[in-house]
């Protein structure tokens, strides 16, 4: 009987224990105060940039015999007819029609050549990027004024462990700045104040609750 009473004292003693150093624990992160993420943060006059494993579209006006779809591939180049190899990705499609047109001048008269992106995947540097609790964490292509919900949405939402409200973005553009984020009021409460604008090369961080 003693030994049951010393074990079931020690049990309390134990769960106290944990309960006082959980409550510190979370005491210390309470401590930490991340601004709110700005509501506005599109890029002005923003242009999409090519990235490996994008589709382009090359059209030479009167040479469909030079008119190619082809894939970036992963070191960023592409081959079309008489364009042995083009360094394609970091620029946009205006860039690339021409520097084309460079190349086929050597063989043809005034070449006029319309590049146009079918599919978007885009550099590494402006993917936006999901980790932690959402329901299929994934990077995306970045679109220009993309929001917070265009980026849940297309993840599938939040996992039924995520702390949606303790979510941050880790902001590249702004040299790794982090700013808060409400990911439950906007999702499970329809709070359009908590919906806000990404940037290129964000990175949306959701942690998994506690309890």
């Amino acid at each position: 009987m003693s030994v049951g009473k010393l074990g079931l004292a020690s049990l309390r003693r134990w769960l106290a224990a944990w309960v006082g150093g959980s409550a510190i624990l979370l005491s210390g992160c309470a401590t930490v105060d991340l601004p709110p993420a700005p509501a506005a943060a599109s890029v002005d006059n923003y242009s999409y940039i090519i990235g490996p494993g994008d589709t382009l579209n090359v059209v030479v006006w009167r040479n469909p015999e030079l008119s190619i779809t082809t894939p970036v591939r992963p070191d960023g180049k592409i081959a079309a007819p008489l364009v042995d190899e083009l360094k394609v990705a970091g620029k946009n499609s205006i860039e690339v029609a021409r520097d084309i047109e460079k190349v086929l001048g050597k063989y043809v008269r005034d070449p006029v050549v319309t590049v146009v992106v079918t599919t978007f995947v885009g550099p590494y540097s402006q993917q936006i990027r999901v980790v932690g609790e959402a329901a299929k964490p994934q990077f995306l292509p970045y679109k220009q004024d993309m929001t917070l919900l265009d980026v849940m949405i297309a993840v599938g939402g939040l996992t039924d462990f995520a702390d949606g409200n303790a979510a941050t973005i880790l902001r590249s553009a702004e040299g790794n700045k982090q700013y808060a984020v409400r990911l439950k009021d906007l999702i499970k409460r329809g709070d359009v104040s908590a919906n806000v604008q990404v940037r290129p090369g964000d990175i949306l961080i959701i942690p998994q609750s506690i309890f």
